[in-house]
C-alpha cells in the first residue's frame, strides 16, 4: 500500500473511532448551546489564557498586513518565548529538577502541513525552529540535541535560558524536592493559539517550557499534533492547556476537531472532551486540563475541569478577554 494510501486510511480509521467512542451522554453536554462570548466574524485571532493580550495582537497585525495565519500564529507564539517573566514558556521558563530549561513547541498550517521540536535547549524561539522543521526537513518532529544541531544549522543563536528569577524558584524548590503540578499556576502554564486569516485559512501553534521542576527528560502534550494542539481547515481547530499526560492519552485537540467535524459546536466539544477526562479519571478534584476551540466561521469555544482558565481573543478589531466555563465551580 502506497504511503499516502495508508495515512488516509488511518485518518478514516481515526475518524471513525472517535465517532464510535463518542457516547449519547457526550452529545448532550451542553444541550446545544454555543458559547456565550462567541461570534461568527473573521479573522480571529485566540489563544489560551488571558495575559496572552500580547500574542494575540501580534498575530492579528500579521494579519492585518495581509500575511498568513501560519505566519500569525508564529508571530503570537513568539511573544511570550522572549518574555523573561513568563515562567511556562521560553526564555525565563522554569527549569527541569536537574536545573535545566527544555522547550517543546509545535506548528500546523491549513494544509497539514506540521513541524515540531522537543527537548530543545538555548534557543529563545522554539516555536520558529518547528516551523523550520516542516519548512525545511522531510519530518514532522526533531528532539534533543538534534533539534539544537538543526536550529544553529539554520541560524538560530544559542544563549541561556535560565534567568535568576528561574534559578532561584528551582533552587528553593531543590529544598524538599517535591513534584506536584499546580493548578492554574500564575493562569498560565503554555499558550496555544490559532488564527483564521482573510483568505479563510486557518493554523495553530503551541509553546512552552514544560511543567516546571520535571522529570529530566520529560515531554508533554505541547509539541505532539493531535494532542497539544491540531487544525483542520475543512472544520476549525483545538489546543489544550494543562496537565499534558491527560491530554496525550487522549489526543484532545484531536478529539476536540473531530467532535466538531460532526457537528457539535466549538463549545459542545470543549464540555464533551473535558467531560470525557473526567470520566475516565473517576477523581478529578486535583487535576486541571482545558480546551480551546475555534470553527471556520470564527465561533469559538472554552471549558476547562477547574475554574480559573481563561483565554484571549482578537476579533472585529477588538482584544477580549474571558473565563471558560468548568466541572469544577
Amino acid at each position: 500500500m502506497k504511503r499516502r494510501n495508508f495515512i488516509q486510511t488511518g485518518v478514516i480509521a481515526s475518524a471513525a473511532a472517535v465517532t464510535a467512542c463518542t457516547t449519547t451522554e457526550d452529545k448532550k453536554v451542553s444541550g446545544g448551546i454555543s458559547n456565550p462570548n462567541s461570534v461568527a466574524n473573521l479573522p480571529i485571532s485566540i489563544a489560551t489564557w488571558a495575559p496572552n493580550t500580547g500574542a494575540v495582537d501580534a498575530a492579528m497585525t500579521k494579519i492585518t498586513d495581509g500575511k498568513t495565519a501560519l505566519d500569525a500564529v508564529e508571530a503570537g507564539a513568539r511573544v511570550p518565548e522572549a518574555d523573561p517573566n513568563d515562567t511556562s514558556v521560553g526564555y525565563g521558563g522554569f527549569p527541569d529538577r536537574d536545573g535545566n530549561v527544555t522547550l517543546d513547541a509545535c506548528i500546523m498550517d491549513h494544509t497539514m502541513n506540521c513541524g515540531s521540536v522537543t527537548y530543545l535547549q538555548n534557543i529563545k524561539h522554539p516555536i520558529s525552529v518547528a516551523r523550520k522543521v516542516m519548512e525545511n526537513t522531510p519530518h514532522v518532529m526533531l528532539s534533543g540535541k538534534g533539534a539544537l544541531e538543526f536550529a544553529v544549522s539554520e541560524g538560530f543563536q544559542q544563549e541561556e535560558m535560565l534567568t535568576e528569577k528561574a534559578k532561584k524558584a528551582w533552587k528553593a524548590w531543590k529544598v524538599e524536592s517535591k513534584y506536584k503540578p499546580i493548578i492554574n499556576v500564575e493562569l498560565h502554564d503554555t499558550i496555544g493559539i490559532m488564527a483564521i486569516d482573510k483568505d479563510n485559512k486557518i493554523a495553530g501553534a503551541c509553546t512552552t517550557s514544560g511543567a516546571a521542576f520535571k522529570m529530566h527528560g520529560r515531554v508533554g502534550d505541547s509539541p505532539i499534533i493531535g494532542a497539544g494542539m491540531y487544525v483542520d481547515d475543512e472544520v476549525g481547530g483545538a489546543v489544550a492547556t494543562g496537565l499534558g499526560e491527560l491530554v496525550m492519552k487522549t489526543c484532545g485537540s484531536f478529539l476536540i476537531v473531530e467532535l466538531m467535524r460532526q457537528g457539535m459546536t466549538p463549545q459542545e466539544a470543549c464540555e464533551a472532551g473535558v467531560k470525557r477526562i473526567a470520566d475516565k479519571l473517576g477523581d478529578y478534584a486535583e487535576y486541571q486540563v482545558g480546551f480551546l476551540a475555534i470553527n471556520k466561521k470564527g465561533e469559538h469555544g472554552a471549558f476547562a475541569i477547574q475554574k480559573g482558565f481563561n483565554y484571549a481573543i482578537n476579533q472585529n478589531g477588538e482584544t477580549k478577554t474571558y473565563d471558560s466555563g468548568s466541572l469544577i465551580s
